[in-house]
């Protein structure tokens, strides 16, 4: 079933695996809002960041969005909402730690929420956002 474009879409593409198995983009831009599908600590290469260290995967996670930001027109600054989903709620502080130094001037809405698993094991976290130009 094809839906119907209202608008018409950009879709990026970050070359992660699981893309074409879903059927899903890395990121969407209609008009002036841009959606960031739910982003991992995985490299170029594939490989996971940061593997144990909550910081740095949310910070490696914070660089795949903004180039896939990039890549659509725009940059960190234009995030209006993050969610996390996080597997080990106990260590907000240090996801909230990254979140903070990447965003603390943008200051978008935010949530984050502690879920069983992720869809490798050896990732902590898991970030989406919306963002507007």
């Amino acid at each position: 079933m094809r839906a119907k474009s209202v608008k018409e879409r950009q879709k990026i593409a970050s070359g992660a695996k699981w893309e074409p198995i879903v059927g899903y983009s890395r990121a969407v831009r209609v008009g002036n809002r841009i959606y960031v599908t739910g982003t991992t600590a995985i490299d170029d290469a594939g490989a996971i960041v940061g593997v144990g260290d909550a910081y740095a995967q949310t910070i490696q996670i914070f660089k795949n969005i903004e180039s896939a930001l990039n890549r659509l027109g725009a940059g960190l600054e234009h995030i209006v909402r993050t969610r996390m989903f996080v597997t080990d709620i106990s260590r907000w502080e240090e996801y909230g730690r990254a979140h903070g130094e990447v965003l603390r001037e943008v200051m978008p809405a935010t949530a984050i929420v502690e879920v069983s698993r992720l869809i490798d094991p050896q990732m902590l976290i898991e970030i989406e956002v919306d963002a507007e130009l």
